[in-house]
C-alpha cells in the first residue's frame, strides 16, 4: 500500500508542481474523513490540486462557485412541484458527491455557508421532511481568498470548527514556477490516471486507524489544546490576554486522527512528536479566536501556537 501512495503522489504531481504540503493535507483529510479549508491568493493551484486528487482516486467530484447571490438550495437541492403529477419531487444538489469543491466559499453570505453544517458533521442532508445519507467517502474541500474585502463574508466560527485543517497556500519556488509556466505555455501537462479505488481507500483508512500512538503523545496533544484555553495553567501568562477562545474538543479529536495519517504518509507505523508538530498549526490556527489586543498587535494564531510548542515539554 505504501508503494501505491508514492505512485498516487507521482500521478498528482503530473498536474500539480510543488505544493507538497497541500497535497499531503488533502490526502490526510481523505484518509481520516476530515474536511479541508485552503486559503491563498488566486493562481496557486488550489482548485487544480483538488481536481487532480479526485481524478487519481476515481472519485465523483463536483464544484460549486460561491457567489453573493447563491442560495442554500443551489447546494443541497430543493423540492420541485410537478404539475403533471401534482406532487413535489426532490431535485438533489451538487452536495451529493464524494468530493465537493466549495470554491471561494467566503464570497457567499453566512446563510449559504451554513447550509454545509449538517452534511459536514453528520454526513446527511435534509430536504423538506426527508433526510438523505451521503455516499462515502465525502469531503468538503473549500477555498478562500484572503486579500479581497469587497463582496466577501467571514466564515462563521461554527463552520470553521468543522474543518480539520486550514492550509495556508504559499507561492511556488522559482524553479517550480518556471516549470509551471513552461508546461502551461507548451500545453505539456499529462492526463492523470486513477491509482486507487474506493476499496483501496477503505483499506487505507483501516491501516491508519491501527497506527500506534503512545499514551504520552496523546496526553501531549490534549495539553496543547488545553493550553489554548487556559494558558496561565501552563505558565503562558503572556498569552492570556491574546486569546479570546481556545480550540474546541474537535481540535483534539482531529489531531488524534490526523497524526496517525501523517505517520502513515511518512511511511511509519507509529506516531512521533514530529508528526504532531507537522500538523499542529493547520489543525489549530482556525480554531483559536484571538482577542482585540492580539489583532491590534498584529499577532496571529500561528504565533500563539509557536509559543505553546516552545513552552510544553515534548514526551
Amino acid at each position: 500500500m505504501k508503494d501505491k501512495i508514492e505512485e498516487l503522489k507521482k500521478e498528482i504531481a503530473k498536474n500539480v508542481i510543488g505544493q507538497s504540503n497541500m497535497v499531503d493535507a488533502l490526502l490526510i483529510g481523505l484518509f481520516t474523513d476530515g474536511h479541508i479549508l485552503l486559503e491563498g491568493i488566486p493562481g496557486l493551484a488550489k482548485t487544480t490540486t483538488i481536481k487532480a486528487v479526485s481524478q487519481s482516486l476515481n472519485l465523483d467530484f463536483k464544484r460549486v462557485q460561491f457567489t453573493p447571490d447563491l442560495l442554500p438550495s443551489d447546494i443541497i437541492g430543493s423540492q420541485i412541484y410537478d404539475i403533471k403529477t401534482t406532487e413535489f419531487k426532490i431535485k438533489k444538489g451538487p452536495i451529493f458527491t464524494n468530493l465537493l469543491l466549495a470554491d471561494e466559499i467566503n464570497r457567499a453570505p453566512s446563510k449559504v455557508q451554513s447550509a454545509l453544517l449538517e452534511v459536514m458533521q453528520e454526513k446527511q442532508v435534509t430536504i423538506g421532511e426527508t433526510t438523505y445519507k451521503i455516499e462515502q467517502p465525502f469531503l468538503v474541500l473549500a477555498t478562500q481568498n484572503p486579500i479581497e474585502q469587497e463582496g466577501a463574508y467571514t466564515l462563521p466560527e461554527a463552520q470553521l470548527d468543522r474543518f480539520m485543517f486550514k492550509i495556508i497556500v504559499g507561492y511556488n519556488t522559482k524553479d517550480e514556477e518556471y516549470e509551471i509556466a513552461s508546461k502551461v505555455a507548451n500545453e505539456t501537462f499529462e492526463s492523470i490516471n486513477s491509482i486507487l479505488t474506493k476499496t483501496d481507500l477503505q483499506n487505507i483508512k483501516r491501516i491508519v486507524k491501527d497506527i500506534h500512538i503512545d499514551q504520552e503523545l496523546e496526553r501531549y496533544i490534549v495539553d496543547i489544546v488545553f493550553a489554548t484555553r487556559e494558558p496561565k495553567e501552563y505558565d503562558l501568562d503572556e498569552l492570556d490576554e491574546l486569546i479570546e477562545y481556545g480550540a474546541s474538543p474537535r481540535a483534539t479529536i482531529d489531531m488524534f486522527k490526523a497524526v496517525k495519517a501523517a505517520a502513515f504518509l511518512r511511511g511509519g507505523d507509529f506516531v512521533t512528536p514530529l508528526d504532531i508538530h507537522n500538523i499542529i498549526k493547520q489543525t489549530l490556527r482556525h480554531r483559536i479566536i484571538l482577542s482585540y489586543e492580539a489583532e491590534v498587535l498584529d499577532i496571529t494564531a500561528d504565533f500563539v501556537i509557536d509559543k505553546i510548542i516552545d513552552k510544553l515539554l515534548v514526551p
